[in-house]
Order: structure tokens, then C-alpha cells, then sequence
């Protein structure tokens, strides 16, 4: 069980990108899934079933969480062997800036495909949805996330002038 609610919380933690709201959602989809588990028809579709869970219970956690609310992460610098580490944090701290500013469909739609590696077709099914649109928020999140980077590495202009 700890395996399959450590999988669920990094989803979790993928698309609401804070961790005391993933623990939320977490908790909120894993106490549902108890509920609900005598109405699974079919066992053989229980990891579908639960993600499903887990993915409209990050949504209402999204819905509910404050917009003031800081998201504050220690990043560990242990593990950086090369000498432009800090370079690899900027870079991975711009990309956290371009994910957190997608809509939670698109974010949730990304990690489902790129980070489980789940086909087009099963997320449609899996959060009830036309394929259509799970290939049309796949898109945008890939065309966000490819502006927001392009944005964020221009220089700021001043008045026509390099600040």
C-alpha cells in the first residue's frame, strides 16, 4: 500500500506543485477510494479508477487553495557534482515557474501522459473527457510551458532599452 500511495503522491505533488496540497489531495482521494471501493466494477481497472480519483481531488484542492498561499521548497544541493549546479537549479526553478503557471487541467494532463506515461486515449477515459480534448490540453500545456520559457529568457526591456 505505501508503494501505491507514494506513486499517488508524486502525481499528486506533479500537478498541484506543493506539497501540504498533494497531501491533501491525497488523503481526500485515498478516503473516497475506500468509500466508493464496493461500487469498482471492475479490479483489473483499479489503478485507472484511483488516478481518476486522485486527479479530481487535486483539482478541488486547486479550487480551494488560497492564491496568496506562498509555495516555499528547500532544494537540496548535495547532489550537484558539476560546477554550474546552480545553473541547473535556475533552470529547474524557471521551468517550476512556467509549470505553476498552467491551468490544473493542462498541468494534470501533462504529468498523466509524460510523467506515467499513460496514451491519450486511456487519459481521456481515465478523466472522463473527449480524447479531443485530452489532445488539445496536452497541446497547450506543451505550447505554455514553451512561452512562458521564451518569455522568461528575454531580456526586460525598459522603455525600448535593456534594463
Amino acid at each position: 500500500m505505501h508503494q501505491v500511495s507514494d506513486s499517488l503522491y508524486a502525481v499528486a505533488q506533479r500537478i498541484l506543485r506543493d506539497s501540504g496540497l498533494a497531501e491533501d489531495a491525497l488523503q481526500n482521494a485515498l478516503v473516497l477510494a475506500w468509500r466508493r471501493l464496493p461500487k469498482l466494477r471492475d479490479p483489473d481497472r483499479f489503478e485507472a479508477w484511483i488516478h481518476r480519483i486522485l486527479v479530481h481531488a487535486c483539482y478541488d484542492e486547486s479550487r480551494r487553495a488560497r492564491p496568496w498561499r506562498a509555495a516555499v521548497r528547500v532544494i537540496s544541493i548535495d547532489g550537484l557534482t558539476s560546477p554550474d549546479g546552480t545553473e541547473a537549479i535556475a533552470d529547474r526553478d524557471e521551468l517550476e515557474r512556467a509549470f505553476r503557471r498552467l491551468p490544473i487541467e493542462q498541468r494534470a494532463i501533462f504529468v498523466l501522459h509524460h510523467y506515467l506515461g499513460l496514451p491519450l486515449v486511456e487519459i481521456a477515459e481515465l478523466l472522463e473527457i473527449p480524447a479531443g480534448t485530452a489532445r488539445s490540453r496536452l497541446h497547450y500545456s506543451m505550447a505554455g510551458l514553451r512561452d512562458a520559457l521564451r518569455a522568461d529568457a528575454e531580456p526586460a526591456l525598459e522603455g525600448g532599452r535593456l534594463a
